[in-house]
């Protein structure tokens, strides 16, 4: 891990790309982008007409999927907070990062920590353009990006500024918020979490959270939305997205509704949000 000098920073940009590169920006606005979607979930402006046409296709189905996206964004902050503050967890790297919404997973980790180091990476081209201008690091610590797709672990692994910006000998926290339902059981999610997590050293955490149908079964026409749209989703009860933890030893309360992960006030459950139909486990647990 090299150190943050401001002689460093002048030699070359921040970031960097998988291929050590930046590639072109083309952000090919007439296909609906997952991660865009949850930008107007969240009531941001980065996204498009198709974007939003799909978003409003699932909230059509399932009026609760924007609510349970602001609860999942409540769950990150309040999961890195824990991380941070009560374990001490300076370096993260978080896959499926998503178009910068602030506060943003470094904004809370370096706001208790300022030497904190972030490694980000999204394979949304939106998401790299922003992440250039929003991703700005504290002088104490620093934050990176990679344009990376999850299905390749080992190119996530590989990329020399994560090996630059994060220590591997020293505790990750690895954090896949909202991002494995939109991966299949064809391509391999266990396979892909293992490989991540096995690169990570003993006293890690994994911080995952992923949509369910289980409380509010016409999540599954909004997730058969998104597969119309030409996103890939795939919602898992919770013995699945407990098998997507194995190996690993969770942390109290378990695997439960995003808005029950240790609430403390950030997140709320929302009126219109009845019980525990906000459509997302969360959870984390420790690398053994």
């Amino acid at each position: 891990m090299t150190d943050n000098t401001s002689e460093e920073i002048g030699r070359k940009p921040w970031w960097r790309s998988v291929a050590d590169e930046p590639k072109p920006v083309d952000l090919h606005p007439e296909i609906p982008h997952s991660a865009r979607m949850y930008d107007y979930f969240l009531g941001g402006k980065d996204n498009f007409p198709a974007d939003r046409a799909a978003a409003d296709q699932a909230v059509a189905a399932t009026p609760t999927i924007a609510v349970a996206a602001r609860q999942n964004r409540a769950f990150m902050r309040r999961a890195v907070r824990h991380l941070a503050s009560d374990l001490g967890i300076r370096q993260f790297l978080d896959v499926g990062t998503g178009i910068p919404t602030s506060p943003n997973l470094h904004e809370v980790a370096q706001g208790i920590a300022p030497e904190c180091r972030v490694v980000y990476a999204d394979n949304d081209p939106i998401v790299l353009a922003h992440a250039r201008a929003l991703l700005a690091s504290t002088p104490q610590g620093r934050t990176a990006y990679l344009d990376a797709d999850v299905r390749d672990p080992d190119g996530i692994l590989a990329a020399p500024v994560l090996r630059d910006t994060l220590d591997l000998s020293q505790p990750v926290a690895l954090s896949l918020i909202a991002l494995f339902h939109f991966i299949p059981d064809s391509e391999d999610p266990h396979g892909i979490i293992g490989r991540l997590v096995g690169a990570m050293p003993s006293g890690s955490y994994l911080v995952l959270s992923h949509g369910t149908g289980d409380f509010e079964p016409a999540l599954r026409d909004a997730a058969a939305s998104y597969r119309k749209q030409g996103v890939s989703a795939q919602l898992r009860t919770l013995a699945e997205v407990t098998a997507l933890f194995g190996g690993t030893e969770l942390l109290d309360p378990g695997i439960v509704p995003a808005h029950l992960w240790r609430p403390d006030g950030d997140g709320a459950v929302d009126g219109e949000l009845p019980g525990q139909q906000a459509g997302i486990y969360a959870g984390i647990a420790r690398i053994l």
